[in-house]
């Protein structure tokens, strides 16, 4: 399989060893309920803290007849004898067992924050917590596939992106990739929306039922800590500076993301099909679908599966770019994408195990 002019190998004999450290979340089932069905997987372990004993089914009843094992505590030896390791936890658990797990040989992806950004002081200022490994997050890869995939197949540590920076970073690649400044970099704007489940699976007030449905709010408004790993990638796309307003919603729907980019046009650019510029530049990409001209892609389009769906408006022909992205977050913004990265590492075809339909109604 060839992708953007990359050679993938097509190991569909194989079967690797995995484990998943916090597999009670979110993010966690969404793991367990893809890796289950993965041909080339072999999941040994599943650690909780809580939950330590618990056979994985009866906490999640949609898993029943599909999985026999049960929780473990986060010292498992186990995890040790994996190929790989998912981390769905926490900022800040992930990097205190790296450097062990590295060294038996064992490979990780973290889907929370630990190796996302490459400077520890925005990291520590925006987690607030001291980043206890850095020399492991300076030989980690950024896992946005789209954008890193030569690199990703050679990398041991993986920080899986953001749900919100997936839409924002592959919403602007196209623009930004160009060898011309096609947009001014210092007016761009990222109004954004997520379902509830985006927060993860933890007791807050604001993830009531009664406080969440029939409502509509921003949130991090003075900032939010996907501000900095969005910053980072587009100006390490771009070589430049830039000046990013991002502004994030909760809407209430379980799952779901939908950004809604504005980007306003140089006048040197006004003449560039854009329409063009990001059907050649995801062509090849299995996981992303640039619409028609002037469509609307909507969240349910993509619930459940790992397609991210973009869609460009240009308002009366004038100066103003909208770029619309949809994705489910727990799945191209989370454990979808964290198993595309797998996929990657170990040589397998990259959509295996991520290719199912999105679900309707």
């Amino acid at each position: 399989m060839i992708v953007n002019g990359f050679v993938m190998n097509n190991n569909f004999n194989r079967k690797i060893k995995v484990g998943i450290v916090g597999g009670t979340g979110y993010t966690g089932v969404e793991l367990l309920r893809i890796l289950i069905q993965h041909p080339n997987v072999e999941l040994l372990v599943i650690t909780s803290r809580k939950e330590s004993g618990l056979y994985v089914s009866d906490l999640y009843p949609n898993l029943r007849n599909h999985i026999d094992l049960k929780f473990s505590s986060l010292d498992n030896p186990e995890l040790m004898s994996c190929d790989i390791v998912f981390f769905a936890t926490p900022h800040g658990v992930a990097m205190s067992q790296a450097e062990a797990l590295l060294k038996s040989g064992v490979k990780i992806i973290d889907l929370a924050a630990d190796f996302r950004i490459k400077d520890v002081e925005i990291f520590e200022k925006w987690y607030k917590i001291e980043h206890s490994c850095p020399d492991v997050l300076k030989n980690s890869e950024y896992g946005l596939v789209e954008l890193n995939r030569c690199r990703i197949v050679r990398s041991n540590v993986i920080g899986n992106p953001g749900c919100y920076p997936t839409t924002v970073i592959l919403g602007l690649t196209p623009l930004l990739e160009h060898p011309e400044p096609l947009i001014d970099l210092n007016d761009i704007i990222a109004d954004c929306k997520s379902g509830v489940s985006g927060s993860g699976k933890k007791l807050e007030i604001s993830g009531l039922f009664s406080e969440s449905s029939d409502n509509f709010k921003a949130y991090g408004v003075h900032g939010h800590r996907h501000h900095p790993e969005i910053v980072s990638q587009i100006e390490k796309i771009s070589g430049k500076k830039i000046n990013l307003t991002f502004v994030p919603h909760l809407v209430p729907m379980i799952r779901g993301m939908f950004s809604t980019i504005y980007a306003k046009i140089l006048p040197h650019a006004l003449d560039v099909d854009y329409q063009e510029l990001f059907v050649k530049r995801y062509e090849h990409e299995p996981f992303i679908d640039v619409m028609p001209f002037g469509s609307i892609p909507e969240t349910r389009s993509v619930r459940s599966s790992n397609n991210l769906r973009i869609a460009i408006y240009r308002p009366n022909n004038k100066d103003r770019l909208i770029i619309l992205v949809v994705q489910d977050n727990l799945v191209k913004g989370a454990a979808g994408q964290a198993v595309q990265n797998m996929n990657l590492i170990f040589g397998f075809k990259e959509t295996i195990g991520l290719d199912s339909i999105s679900i309707l109604p």
